[in-house]
């Protein structure tokens, strides 16, 4: 049987749930980003109840919902997009439609309808997000972080970083505030 996880994003995700699966007695065959296989055909409702509520707990949720799915879909998409950088040789809704079975425009409408914000909106948060863990880290210029995360410029990078958070690069790193968790994003 397949479970849909949605907000894995790492392989610290994939050893929680390899955990929880386990912890709750499923024999567990694999688990990757997004999904987990496990030997048992059938689940019954209250392991189905305990498994969710442990998802839950750990910050992910079963997707059930074909929407759900390619709002996952289209996450893991924009998270591997910026992760790759200049890897990728495709723009953003290239790579979102190669990785779904529906059109980008369909997809778009329904990450809009759902999440309450565009596909681009969310990406630019996304980005910023991998900002913020960069100028934490303090080894980067911020020069060094807009090559980086696929700013033009610093100014370019600067004024983003200012729509999205309300203040400037070094103002943020001031503000000693906490940078979110990607599934917070």
């Amino acid at each position: 049987m397949e479970i849909k996880i949605k907000n894995m994003v790492c392989r610290h995700c994939v050893a929680a749930v390899t955990d929880a699966l386990r912890n709750l007695a499923l024999d567990v065959k694999e688990v990757t980003l997004g999904r987990a296989v496990i030997g048992e055909d059938n689940i019954d409702s209250q392991t189905l109840d305990k498994l969710d509520s442990v998802l839950h707990e750990l910050g992910f949720e079963r997707i059930t919902d074909y929407d759900d799915e390619i709002i996952d879909i289209i996450k893991h998409t924009i998270n591997r997009h910026i992760a790759e950088g200049d890897n990728c040789h495709f723009n953003l809704s290239a790579c979102i439609e190669k990785n779904l079975p529906v059109s980008y425009d369909t997809a778009s409408r329904i990450f809009s309808q759902n999440e309450g914000r565009t596909i681009e909106k969310y990406y630019n948060a996304c980005k910023i997000e991998k900002v913020k863990e960069l100028l934490g880290y303090g080894t980067m210029t911020l020069g060094e972080i807009a090559h980086e995360t696929g700013y033009s410029s610093t100014s370019h990078l600067s004024r983003r970083f200012k729509e999205v958070t309300g203040m400037t690069p070094t103002e943020y790193l001031k503000s000693g505030i906490r940078r979110k968790g990607i599934n917070e994003v």
